[in-house]
């Protein structure tokens, strides 16, 4: 591979520093990957496609594996709460493995996304509203587990975040916060360790796949370090865990409506300037 078809060592690296914490907060990490480098108007269009799929399957998997690494599997011990989970990876699993290209193909876009942060972000400010529940986490049933699930694999739509989904939907349900907190966190270890299994997966069945590159192997460690980093600082009591988990969803849903309006502004602009715009895609997801 050309140095040409790889991103610039230095975009790499960013990106796998951002993909850690906003795969964990409620902001949709695949709506990041894709919007920073169009934003700042990085050169990822002009990349190769198999490069840009390369390179996302690093960062997925350097997640991946910060996670399993960095989880704490003693809230899964009893048979009940490894059905929880078992039944939550199905509805994500069985999405992912028939629609995820589709959806990245036909969703990945400026546009989509916008629109996806913007309906992620009301559904969180909604369930803030909601009356604080009563149930704790070990009260989560299959019935919950299925929910959450199907909650997950919204998340596959980019600017659809995954632990946003999950937190919305368990305190609609009756979970305190903090049980909110937990549940995505629990359930959340193996529907990310599945996706980074898929892609690579796909990744080397590929006609051609390529080797490993610096950005991918820098990316990939850049993530994996990131994520490592915002899982210790979400178990720590300061201003990001307040033993309710990341607290309040309000917040994170305005900042969701304010990148969704820098985006539309961003693309109503382009259209005033004529085709200049159809050529400044970012990385698709």
């Amino acid at each position: 591979m050309s140095p040409t078809d790889q991103l610039p060592l230095g975009q790499a690296v960013a990106l796998g520093l951002i993909q850690g914490p906003t795969e964990l907060l409620p902001v949709s990490s695949s709506s990041h990957t894709t919007l920073i480098p169009w934003l700042l108007r990085w050169r990822c269009a002009e990349l190769d496609p198999e490069a840009r799929r390369a390179f996302e399957v690093a960062l997925h998997v350097g997640t991946a594996a910060a996670l399993l690494f960095g989880a704490d599997y003693r809230a899964i011990r009893t048979a009940r709460a490894a059905k929880v989970v078992a039944v939550a990876l199905l509805p994500p699993a069985v999405v992912g493995y028939l629609l995820e290209s589709t959806i990245d193909r036909r969703l990945g876009s400026p546009l989509p996304i916008a629109v996806g942060l913007a309906v992620g972000g009301a559904l969180m400010a909604a369930s803030d509203h909601c009356p604080d529940g009563h149930r704790v986490a070990t009260q989560a049933g299959v019935g919950d587990g299925l929910v959450l699930g199907v909650a997950q694999s919204f998340a596959l739509v980019p600017g659809i975040s995954r632990s946003g989904s999950t937190l919305a939907i368990a305190r609609a349900r009756g979970f305190d916060r903090a049980a909110a907190n937990a549940l995505s966190r629990q359930l959340g270890v193996p529907v990310i360790a599945a996706a980074g299994v898929l892609k690579l997966g796909r990744a080397l069945k590929r006609k051609g796949a390529i080797g490993i590159s610096p950005p991918q192997l820098f990316g990939g460690a850049a993530a994996f370090m990131s994520t490592l980093g915002s899982l210790r600082a979400l178990d720590r009591r300061g201003p990001l865990a307040r033993g309710d988990g990341i607290g309040a969803l309000t917040p994170y849903a305005a900042y969701r409506f304010a990148l969704a309006t820098v985006v539309l502004r961003r693309l109503r602009a382009e259209r005033a300037d004529g085709p200049l715009g159809a050529s400044s895609r970012g990385l698709a997801r």
